[in-house]
């Protein structure tokens, strides 16, 4: 469930399972710069919507049922949540954007942090953009890409719910964020297409990012 099927060897496969297999601590939730925790353990963020499925990514990703907390309301997640595979992979998981049912200064607050982090955290590797793969981009998803274009920080665009659309429009709305992302510097060429619920390229995911955790 990947674009263009990237090659991964069985080596990786086992060695990205293992990674998110193992103990993975929570570090804290920051809601300023000053929270954030030091040090220069590779990094990997999850961005994406309210709601579009990041909290369940995450758990799939991990093997466990309440690493992140999911919710059917949006806009759960107000702080940057940190957990640390093994010292050798940090996870952050940032608050949602594009959700209305929050006051316009909590979203000013969430979107300063974010653009802090994004700016100044050098052990930042990737962020993993969340997509809906049912509704494609949004202009709050382009408003997320160019922040991270601005600040230069590599992002992968993640599609989620991939088991709720047909091959079909699943293959063409690949092509459509393609064709987008080729405008963009900072974003990644690779699309990964996921499903939480059937686990479908959760197994490449955990490859693709397991590339940049620290070596054993």
């Amino acid at each position: 469930m990947t674009q263009d099927a990237p090659e991964y060897d069985q080596h990786e496969l086992e060695a990205g399972r293992l990674l998110f297999a193992g103990e993975i601590d929570f570090v804290l939730g920051a809601r300023a710069m000053e929270q954030i925790p030091t040090g220069n353990i590779p990094e990997i963020a999850f961005a994406g919507r309210s709601n579009v499925g990041k909290s369940s990514l995450l758990n799939a990703l991990t093997g466990r049922k309440s690493l992140a907390r999911t919710s059917n309301t949006p806009g759960r997640t107000r702080e940057v949540n940190f957990f640390n595979a093994k010292d050798r992979l940090m996870l952050a998981d940032l608050p949602g954007y594009g959700y209305a049912r929050v006051s316009k200064t909590e979203v000013e607050g969430w979107t300063r942090l974010i653009e802090d982090y994004l700016r100044g955290r050098v052990q930042l590797r990737r962020c993993c953009l969340l997509i809906d793969s049912r509704h494609g981009l949004k202009d709050s998803d382009r408003t997320a890409m160019a922040m991270m274009d601005q600040a230069a920080q590599n992002y992968q665009i993640v599609l989620t719910k991939c088991d709720k659309i047909k091959p079909g429009p699943l293959k063409k709305r690949v092509e459509d964020i393609t064709l987008e992302l080729a405008k963009h510097g900072a974003a990644h060429p690779q699309i990964m297409c996921t499903s939480a619920r059937d686990a479908g390229g959760i197994a490449t995911l955990r490859a693709e990012l397991g590339r940049l955790a620290e070596p054993l």
